[in-house]
């Protein structure tokens, strides 16, 4: 080979090598990414300058955990109702909900997906598209229903660049005002209740939420409860001041919310108490189920999912679950009990392993006033109770259940406001009788109201207050013989214990006497 040709070679690898190093070391410096990023902002600048409309999504669910439902989306929604109804609006294709229980005849409309309408502000023009977000391409059976959970709906709003101050600045605060005006003008009061896993809701998307609803409509308030009228006018002052305590609780540093135990025997009007206190408020009702609560994170999960405005009540929770005796027990303790019954388990132990509730008596501490109970305000808890005396004090001391509530047996004020509602009357001769019984005998406010009930077309004020006064004349004859029996009792029991010590005294005297 002559000299030339191995010197064109030499070039040849010369060049190769330093070519590869170049590029090596110009794509460790990330050129095409780079490139690919420029290319990109030339692309937005020519799709700004050929589409000069910028868009705002408000989607359903705030993130992507899907925890609570959005309140801006919910406040356009709101807002859009007024343009849907227009007739130049353009909207074809519309949804209907009832409104509120106050006129029970009337349709809110809303636009179904798809549709979109105009609005404008200050000389702006604003597009708004009612769409949903498209779910990802899994035809997995496993995957299906997270398919549908990601169909979220969502509205777009479409505005000129130009502008974009006015739009973002003005427009979009100015909608939510107006959109949560609206949500106030034709709220519907709902009565929630937890359920297990998720539902389709009304447009068919899947929803995750662990609440049910009902519209709540029980009539009772405080005008038609019976109640002392002092305390009934205590407890309202009481709501009144928590309502309207926003900027008190934020200046003492506490959570927006207030805790209520009512506590008294069946019948005494607990239930009743928590539908005049949402009917004053006008707040929503939550009814947990805790039995049906299989953990302290699904409970924190029901918190966390219920709305400001309402009023979280766990009825009866001296039966829901053992929250009613020692926080804790020691695993020695339990070894011992388990060794005692043979090797097996006792009832409870197998309560734990069949898949029931593990709901503590931490985990509804932490419910009530722990770091997940600030989440969100103006939020009442209340507790019901036959049994006070079981609740472990921890549970209801102050900070966490604020006040107590007695409701307690009929008294004479409750019964004279009952005659009133039931009877329309103030006064009757019967009344000094009815008086004389009730501090002799209990009756709950239930009963003394079944008695007032006219039954037929025959029976007035006259026939409903002898039938109450023989009620309780009949309960104070039971409660006397009850009374009576119980002492003959006692007397037996004390007969028969001092029969015993004479035998033991007269053996004594006998082993003397040897």
């Amino acid at each position: 080979m002559s000299s030339s040709s191995l010197w064109s070679c030499l070039m040849v690898s010369l060049t190769c090598v330093v070519s590869t190093m170049l590029w090596h070391g110009l794509h460790h410096l990330q050129l095409p990414h780079f490139l690919c990023r420029h290319s990109h902002r030339l692309s937005r600048r020519l799709a700004a300058f050929l589409d000069p409309y910028l868009t705002v999504t408000v989607a359903e669910h705030d993130g992507g955990g899907r925890i609570r439902r959005s309140e801006a989306y919910k406040e356009v929604q709101a807002y859009l109702q007024r343009a849907t109804m227009d007739a130049t609006g353009g909207v074809r294709h519309l949804t209907a909900s009832p409104a509120r229980d106050s006129d029970p005849d009337r349709l809110v409309l809303s636009m179904d997906k798809g549709e979109e309408v105009a609005d404008v502000f200050r000389g702006a023009t604003i597009s708004w598209l009612a769409s949903t977000s498209p779910p990802p391409d899994d035809d997995s059976l496993a995957r299906r229903a997270a398919s549908r959970a990601a169909g979220r709906r969502l509205y777009r709003l479409s505005f000129l660049e130009r502008h974009r101050d006015l739009v973002l600045g003005e427009y979009l605060p100015y909608v939510r005002r107006e959109g949560r005006a609206a949500m106030v003008k034709d709220r519907q009061r709902k009565l929630f209740t937890n359920i297990s896993g998720g539902s389709y809701d009304s447009d068919e998307i899947w929803s995750a939420s662990s609440w049910s609803h009902v519209v709540f409509e029980h009539p009772k308030t405080f005008e038609t409860l019976a109640m002392d009228p002092r305390k009934k006018k205590e407890i309202m002052a009481d709501l009144d001041a928590f309502r309207s305590g926003k900027e008190y609780y934020a200046r003492v540093g506490k959570a927006w919310k207030r805790g209520y135990l009512l506590y008294g025997p069946p019948g005494t009007g607990k239930s009743t108490m928590i539908a005049a206190m949402a009917n004053y408020l006008d707040y929503d009702v939550y009814d947990i189920e805790l039995t049906s609560v299989s953990s302290n994170t699904e409970l924190r999960k029901l918190f966390i999912e219920t709305t400001s405005k309402s009023i979280v009540v766990i009825e009866d929770i001296d039966c829901s679950l053992d929250l009613t005796g020692k926080r804790t027990t020691s695993k020695k303790k339990k070894d011992t009990a388990a060794a005692g019954d043979g090797g097996h388990k006792k009832d409870g132990d197998r309560k734990e392993d069949d898949g029931s509730s593990k709901v503590t008596l931490s985990g509804v501490l932490n419910f009530i006033d722990g770091l997940w109970s600030a989440c969100g305000g103006e939020r009442i808890i209340v507790f019901t109770t036959n049994h006070v005396e079981k609740l472990d004090p921890a549970l209801i001391r102050r900070g966490r259940m604020d006040k107590h509530i007695e409701m307690s047996y009929c008294g004479f004020e409750a019964f004279r406001f009952l005659a009133k509602v039931y009877l329309d009357v103030d006064a009757h001769h019967l009344f000094d009788d009815v008086e004389a019984l009730l501090k002799e005998v209990d009756m709950t406010p239930a009963d003394v109201a079944e008695n007032l009930t006219p039954k037929g077309p025959g029976e007035d004020a006259d026939s409903c207050l002898a039938a109450l006064v023989e009620a309780l004349e009949e309960a104070k004859e039971k409660a006397l013989a009850k009374k009576k029996a119980k002492e003959e009792a006692a007397a037996a029991q004390a007969k028969k214990a001092g029969g015993k010590e004479e035998e033991v005294a007269d053996e004594d005297g006998d082993v003397d006497d040897d």
